[in-house]
């Protein structure tokens, strides 16, 4: 029998849905931090993110790792300033979390196959993660969490926002809220690439190269709207303009303005957070429940950054 909830009519929207979030949001576990043992946590904003002190991510003990487990189930996105990691260290830490699984798109480190450096060079145009997005949504089991290190930066721009898609998801009228609960979107590489995709792109649209390996270029995944945090039980929009492009059997057109409907929604400021990189600084972050933005304001200003993803499980 056919799937219903694939077959069924989008729900219709005559007015933006960001005016239907009228009420103040605030994510609970913001204004009321737990109290740990061994680490300090200081929320960043009423939405999520926190800053985490009193630790040596080179040198973590069982407890004080599951202290940061916890932190990061509460807060989504958590800082560490001033850490002097080392490749060896930050995979290390990276594995404390899950399966470090390499990224397919780029030239991995010399040394450390699962580990990326994203260098941005003074030339350079384009940037990395310059669009709303979860990190490779296009896998059948997209990255549970990426762990990204600043090497280098410049003394101000490139930072990055984040946002609590619990709380989208929890703010969309009930009338949406059925009708796309259930249904599932189509994430695609060769889309999200564009030219990447076949070979084609600018050999220097960033100083890190991108490019699609073969066995990448016609990979859709389809994963639901609306995903259930497998740690939690709590629901997260689960929408990005980076690698969703349709809801599944429907056509570009017809899915267009619900799609720009729920990513403007995903992407409000009462939502987010926002990050200032300093060399030092490490920040890991649940691919599950937030999305985040790389600022693109430091052209001409070299940029070194070192990436990390944990290996996560299909979207349910």
């Amino acid at each position: 029998m056919p799937d219903r909830t694939q077959t069924r009519p989008l729900p219709a929207l005559d007015h933006p849905l960001a005016s239907d979030m009228q009420d103040a949001v605030l994510h609970r576990p913001q204004f009321e931090p737990r109290n740990y043992q061994y680490i300090t946590v200081e929320p960043i904003s009423g939405a999520l993110g926190a800053e985490v002190a009193g630790i040596d991510l080179a040198a973590i003990d069982d407890a004080t790792m599951a202290e940061v487990e916890q932190a990061m189930l509460d807060h989504l996105v958590l800082v560490f300033r001033d850490q002097n990691l080392e490749p060896a260290d930050q995979l290390g830490f990276a594995r404390r979390l899950g399966q470090v699984a390499p990224w397919p798109y780029a030239k991995p480190m010399e040394g450390y196959p699962e580990l990326t450096e994203l260098v941005s060079g003074p030339g350079d145009i384009n940037n990395f993660g310059g669009s709303w997005h979860t990190d490779s949504s296009t896998f059948e089991a997209p990255p549970a969490y990426t762990v990204l290190y600043c090497v280098s930066c410049p003394p101000v721009g490139g930072d990055t926002s984040y946002a609590n898609q619990y709380l989208a998801w929890d703010t969309l009228p009930e009338d949406v809220k059925t009708g796309i609960e259930g249904r599932r979107l189509e994430h695609s590489t060769a889309r999200a690439f564009g030219d990447h995709a076949t070979g084609k792109g600018s050999p220097d649209a960033t100083t890190t190269p991108v490019s699609v390996p073969t066995q990448h270029l016609n990979l859709v995944s389809m994963h639901p709207i609306v995903r259930t945090h497998p740690k939690t039980g709590k629901k997260a929009l689960y929408v990005n303009t980076g690698f969703a492009f349709n809801f599944e059997g429907c056509s570009d057109e017809t899915s267009k303005p619900l799609m720009d409907a729920l990513a403007t929604h995903g992407s409000l400021p009462e939502f987010t957070c926002r990050v200032r990189w300093r060399p030092g600084t490490l920040v890991v972050w649940d691919n599950r429940c937030c999305l985040h933005y790389a600022h693109n304001d430091y052209r001409g200003q070299p940029r070194t950054m070192r990436r990390a993803v944990v290996a996560g499980e299909r979207p349910v």
